[in-house]
């Protein structure tokens, strides 16, 4: 069986472990451009050794943003500060991956750190859509029902983020369809009231997932891997779940998906999630024995022996560590030492590697 240090190919991509970063949001871009901290944050996690990085989400729109603090990818000046920090990760090794996203009825919101409610017009808040007049929860505004021309915007808009992310040299980008956000929206009945072709039936509540993957992979090089993150369950009676989640990824794979990033919750704030280490490993291995796809397995992944037991076991191809990382940039090559693997140092760290560690 594969371990947590053996190479993974993806296309033509080879991730040179089996470690990465997920995405998770800095709330600290203004107009939607990446800013110095994004530049040091996403650069530190680089040198760091893990093989896949996935930047934070990433809105196709202005609309699309979760707070006003979102990075964008909606207009060609956004471009450059990502090719930034999509240099420097090649440059140590590491894929860096834009994930696009679209926050729905979720967006307009205050920044992470502060009270979640959807933001006014003076506050700097906008207006909000979904699939459905159905507010997230209390404090959160309703939002405008997407009519099949404003659906059609919203594909075209994936399709041009995608564009703009290979022109800024990500080699890899990650559609968001987890968490509550749009794509999630229509996915699930519970935010999905719709009775047209995309709303009611599975096939139909999975229309516009389909639609843009279909889009984003014509636009994405056929050489470079594009990945999806889904939300396996609701967590709800009614929900969304994961046999749901397991035939959609059948069909996504044969639309061009080559890894299914699996988490859980956020699409409404009375689930009760039984968070523990691990939680939603079970998922990404039915996904991956199921539906005959590559998964990576998230949250409260901490320890190296927990994260390598995960690929061991096959439970999942990679294993994808968040508040790890934040807490420690450098956790793959302290894992490494840990399990008794050799990798590769940054050379200006070389003098702190442990005997026999040779440079990239």
């Amino acid at each position: 069986m594969a371990h947590l240090f053996e190479p993974l190919t993806l296309r033509n991509i080879v991730l040179t472990n089996r470690i990465g970063i997920p995405p998770m949001c800095q709330y600290s871009a203004r107009d939607g451009m990446a800013a110095d901290w994004h530049f040091v944050h996403y650069g530190s996690r680089a040198v760091g050794g893990a093989a896949l990085m996935i930047i934070e989400a990433t809105a196709v729109t202005p609309e699309g943003r979760i707070t006003p603090g979102d990075l964008g990818i909606w207009d060609d000046k956004q471009i450059e500060p990502f090719a930034r920090i999509a240099r420097l990760a090649r440059e140590q090794g590491c894929v860096a991956a834009l994930q696009l996203a679209h926050a729905g009825r979720k967006a307009s919101v205050a920044l992470g750190w502060q009270a979640q409610r959807t933001l006014s017009k003076s506050e700097g808040g906008w207006t909000i859509v979904g699939p459905s007049p159905v507010p997230f929860g209390e404090g959160y505004a309703v939002p405008s029902e997407l009519d099949e021309a404003g659906i059609g915007h919203v594909i075209a808009q994936f399709t041009a983020g995608a564009r703009r992310a290979r022109e800024a040299g990500f080699q890899a980008v990650e559609i968001h369809a987890a968490h509550g956000y749009l794509l999630h929206q229509f996915l699930s009945p519970l935010s999905n009231r719709r009775t047209d072709v995309f709303g009611g039936t599975f096939e139909n509540r999975t229309r516009l997932v389909r639609e843009v993957v279909a889009a984003v992979r014509s636009e994405w090089p056929e050489r470079l891997p594009l990945l999806i993150r889904l939300s396996a369950t609701d967590w709800v009676d009614g929900g969304w779940n994961a046999d749901e989640t397991v035939e959609l990824c059948r069909t996504l794979k044969g639309l061009g998906v080559d890894l299914v990033d699996v988490s859980s919750a956020g699409l409404v704030p009375t689930a009760q999630i039984p968070a523990g280490p691990g939680f939603q490993t079970d998922f990404a291995a039915r996904v991956r024995h199921e539906a005959g796809v590559a998964t990576s397995a998230v949250g409260l992944i901490t320890s190296p022996a927990q994260a390598d037991h995960i690929v061991r076991t096959g439970q999942a191809d990679m294993v994808l560590l968040g508040r790890e990382i934040l807490r420690n940039p450098y956790w793959p090559l302290s894992a490494a030492q840990a399990l008794g693997q050799a990798v590769t140092w940054p050379r200006q760290y070389l003098r702190a590697a442990p005997p026999g560690s040779t440079a990239r």
